[in-house]
């Protein structure tokens, strides 16, 4: 009974909207408490924003860089609050990390023109995992709000070899707009998919963890754009173009009486030449 709970409870936080995560899932705890922990690790929520103080840069909160109460951060590899003895990755990993905060900073500028990105590494057994976070909120217009929250979880297990691996990327966005305008009134629009994929990549100096990371989350970002796109703006517009018309019902009446009158004359001209 509780897995069939479970399982509604998720089905029911994906249909809610995404900018009101917490609250409902605050509210579903309250309603059915011995869930909390498989609902706590099963949902994901919009990321929050924090600040590295010594190096003056914002950085992005989620299970993956918490450790009790504390978050590390990706730049000065802190926690805050102070936690001596906190997960790190290895020396090799964490330059890795560096170097893929820094790749995806690029990537996040050239898609989203700003926002703020994160990517943690740990340590796995037969080689390591990571999470790539992307945040993009509204510029603040009193028009137009929204927010978009990308997580890209990776595994990666390096072959024995060490020339190719194995990555298995797991990606979740979370998009919602809302729109306030004289005419047309407060709209909200908002959603979340989840998407999965899996392939092996060479590894060399040409085509290192970094890129053949970085290609994966790309297309996966388009992908999910796309279908975003198609589903959620294509489905309302054609829902709200059914229901709503632009033109007024005399100016309707008027192509249709004019679309009888062309189709009369076709037929006419057809049986003279006849």
């Amino acid at each position: 009974m509780t897995e069939q709970q479970l399982d509604c409870a998720l089905d029911l936080m994906r249909r809610l909207p995404p900018q009101q995560i917490e609250k409902n899932l605050g509210d579903l705890i309250d309603i059915v408490p011995a869930l909390c922990e498989d609902l706590l690790s099963s949902v994901d929520q919009p990321l929050k924003i924090a600040r590295d103080k010594q190096f003056g840069k914002d950085y992005l909160l989620c299970d993956y860089n918490r450790d009790g109460d504390s978050y590390r951060s990706p730049w000065s590899n802190q926690y805050d609050p102070v936690l001596e003895d906190g997960a790190m990755p290895s020396e090799r990993l964490r330059r890795l990390e560096m170097d893929a905060n820094s790749a995806f900073e690029q990537y996040r500028e050239m898609y989203f023109e700003g926002g703020v990105s994160s990517v943690y590494l740990w340590d796995l057994e037969h080689g390591f995992a990571g999470v790539i976070l992307i945040k993009k909120a509204g510029d603040g217009s009193r028009k137009i709000k929204g927010c978009w929250d990308s997580i890209h979880v990776v595994e990666v297990q390096e072959k024995s070899t060490g020339r190719s691996a194995h990555y298995k990327l797991t990606s979740t966005a979370m998009l919602w707009l809302q729109t306030n305008r004289v005419g047309s009134g407060t709209m909200n629009l908002g959603g979340s998919l989840t998407r999965q994929t899996e392939q092996d990549c060479p590894v060399t100096e040409s085509s290192p963890h970094i890129a053949n990371i970085g290609k994966m989350v790309e297309d996966m970002e388009n992908k999910i754009r796309s279908t975003l796109n198609e589903i959620y703006f294509g489905k309302t517009r054609d829902i709200v173009n059914g229901l709503r018309s632009a033109s007024s019902l005399s100016d309707q009446q008027k192509k249709q009486e004019l679309k009888k009158d062309l189709a009369a004359a076709l037929i006419k001209r057809h049986q003279v030449k006849e």
